[in-house]
């Protein structure tokens, strides 16, 4: 079954603010977003890499990150350029994505707060082998190669959480393989996304409803088939009052009909 971590929209480019162009702190972005400067002091924290450190290390990488606002389709990285350094995003999603010579996309899966962007290619020295956009208006921490590798020689629990990160990252890549490769039909791989997605649903009079901000496009790209395909796969699951993708919505009506068709 797809993970959170595969679930992940680089065509649409706007201007990116320069990562090294420190932001005052103000009450709000131009994009609407509290900001927050400083790691020992922010009240967004989570359980992911720089959250989870000591009180000592987030204030070293205070010294050393820089904040940015962006707007929501901004193209924060792409596939094939040199790694300048790691984004920690603080507030909103952003999807990582990849693209065929054919010019195909498909979506890894989709960042969340508090998770670190472009960690592999900073640490092996190679090019980004990903395009990361924002899904929506994000608060971004930019912090430089020289100046995080540094920090990780000299901050084990970092160091030590920046490997976790990386074998999350492997375990995610295995997930997205068996999910996408092992699957037998494209309802089956749409079924199990949409049974991931009603984990994290919540039910109201026997309706899962879920938040997304996925196109069927986007979808599609991350189950790796075609939109007319996820367009009319969910217009039968609608007839057949299994479940609805309604603008910005999901809903289940019968989650077992769904598992059957996932294989689950």
């Amino acid at each position: 079954m797809a993970t959170a971590t595969q679930l992940v929209t680089a065509n649409r480019l706007f201007s990116q603010p320069e990562p090294w162009a420190h932001r005052k702190s103000v009450e709000h972005s131009p994009y609407g977003l509290p900001i927050v400067d400083h790691c020992a002091n922010c009240t967004l924290r989570s359980d992911n890499f720089f959250c989870s450190l000591s009180p000592e290390s987030r204030r070293d990488l205070d010294a050393i990150k820089h904040t940015s606002s962006y707007p929501e389709g901004a193209t924060v990285f792409v596939e094939g350029q040199s790694a300048r350094g790691v984004y920690v995003v603080c507030q909103g999603r952003a999807k990582l994505t990849t693209t065929s010579r054919d010019g195909k996309t498909l979506i890894l899966r989709i960042a969340q707060p508090g998770e670190i962007l472009g960690l592999d290619s900073v640490i092996s020295g190679i090019n980004h082998e990903l395009t990361v956009e924002t899904l929506q208006p994000c608060q971004l921490a930019f912090v430089a190669r020289e100046d995080f590798l540094k920090f990780l020689k000299s901050h084990a629990d970092a160091c030590l959480h920046a490997a976790k990160h990386l074998s999350r990252d492997c375990q995610s890549a295995y997930d997205s393989i068996r999910s996408i490769g092992l699957s037998h039909s494209a309802l089956e791989k749409l079924s199990r996304l949409l049974l991931h997605w009603a984990d994290e649903g919540r039910i109201n009079e026997g309706t899962i409803r879920v938040k997304l901000a996925l196109t069927h496009e986007e979808v599609a790209q991350i189950i790796g088939i075609s939109r007319e395909t996820v367009t009319r796969m969910l217009g039968d699951l609608r007839k057949r009052k299994v479940c609805e993708l309604k603008g910005a919505t999901l809903s289940i009506w019968n989650k077992a009909a769904l598992e059957d068709l996932a294989g689950a």
